[in-house]
């Protein structure tokens, strides 16, 4: 069982779902270990577009677990959402599924949502870095589920089991990116470690990139809301030139307010500085044991002075600080073919000798089937 997920309940127990307030979620948040930041109430302030409510799972008189829940109306038919759970909901995933999601799918279809997304924080598959370099190096090897020698979580595989059996529709996509959560992340395992061990364990080019970094005399500065038109003027750059289509700058300005105003520690922005120029910048977002990074921008010029790689060992170190057991890297695609445009993504997250990580996926639950055919019709023609 994850350290994150609260304790499986007897099979005796019977589970019931009601919404809870902002307080009590937050309370139950913190008495985890962790729980994705997609699941703070705070998130469901960030997300504008979407109304969101919290859900508490009781069973035995208490509270035993939570989840926020974003809903989005289908359009034309105001009266149904879709009900989304992002990286959630938190409860005993390794105990009986369908004793958590069935009162789930009653309460949401009763509120009139006409389907349920979730994507359950359980993974399946784990692959270490060498396992991954090797595999982008073979010619024979084209993706990371065609490798051998990954860890499987018998736990993610029970999940995936039992929510098919359960008439849950899965909607991963096949490079592993959606509409919705990757399926599969990178992430560097900080619980038991030191600086130095993390570093020894990343490849050559990455702790050269790092010596490189501070002989330059590149600065890293860490703040909050100040330095945000500073990073979005990076990250404009950085979208004009990669091919993303950007947020604006009210979405971070709101993303910062909320997070920290739920929690000082919770989101913070990193600006690499080379001779007083801006050439990097990172944004941090920590809920108990786990860090993640979230968003990242670099300059075109100075490249050489490595200011991304100044912000990720700030990062990891201030993450390390923390007590984090993790640093999340978030999404890659499954790619290990060379000439994939995809795989350079890959090949730097690798070096930072962490592991390739594949989650279960969001899954959807269809409670009105026509209502929920039509709405994806319109999401494959109609957006």
């Amino acid at each position: 069982m994850s350290s994150r997920e609260p304790t499986p309940l007897p099979l005796s127990v019977t589970l019931s779902v009601a919404p809870i307030s902002d307080a009590a979620h937050l309370a139950f948040v913190r008495a985890q270990r962790s729980v994705n930041f997609a699941q703070t109430p705070a998130w469901g302030r960030v997300k504008t577009e979407w109304r969101s409510e919290s859900l508490g799972w009781f069973g035995g008189g208490r509270l035993v677990g939570a989840g926020l829940v974003l809903h989005r109306p289908v359009p034309g038919l105001s009266r149904f959402t879709l009900a989304y759970l992002p990286w959630g909901p938190d409860i005993a995933w390794s105990g009986e599924v369908g004793a958590w999601l069935d009162p789930l799918a009653a309460y949401l279809r009763a509120g009139g949502a006409f389907a349920i997304r979730l994507c359950p924080p359980v993974r399946t598959h784990m692959w270490g870095a060498a396992q991954v370099k090797d595999g982008v190096a073979d010619p024979g090897a084209r993706r990371l589920t065609e490798l051998s020698d990954g860890q499987v979580d018998p736990v993610g595989a029970g999940v995936s089991r039992r929510l098919r059996a359960d008439g849950w529709l899965p909607q991963n996509p096949e490079d592993g990116f959606g509409a919705g959560q990757p399926q599969f992340t990178y992430e560097v395992p900080l619980a038991g470690r030191s600086e130095d061990d993390v570093l020894k364990a990343m490849n050559q080019q990455w702790r050269r990139n790092i010596k490189k970094a501070a002989k330059a005399g590149v600065e890293v500065t860490v703040g909050g809301a100040s330095g945000l038109a500073a990073f979005h003027e990076l990250y404009l750059h950085t979208a004009a030139r990669d091919g993303f289509t950007p947020r604006p700058l009210a979405y971070f300005e709101t993303m910062f307010a909320e997070l920290s105003a739920e929690d000082p520690g919770r989101i913070a922005l990193y600006l690499a500085r080379h001779e007083g120029v801006l050439v990097a910048a990172t944004v941090l977002v920590r809920v108990g044991g786990h860090s993640w990074y979230v968003y990242g921008a670099s300059s075109t010029a100075r490249r050489e002075v490595r200011g991304s790689h100044a912000c990720q060992w700030a990062m990891i170190r201030d993450s390390l600080a923390a007590g984090c057991d993790v640093y999340d890297m978030r999404g890659i695609t499954p790619t290990l073919d060379a000439v994939d445009p995809q795989v350079g993504l890959v090949r730097f997250k690798v070096g930072t000798g962490g592991r390739a990580v594949r989650y279960v996926g969001e899954w959807d639950l269809p409670l009105r089937t026509l209502v929920y055919r039509a709405f994806a019709l319109y999401m494959r023609h109609g957006r």
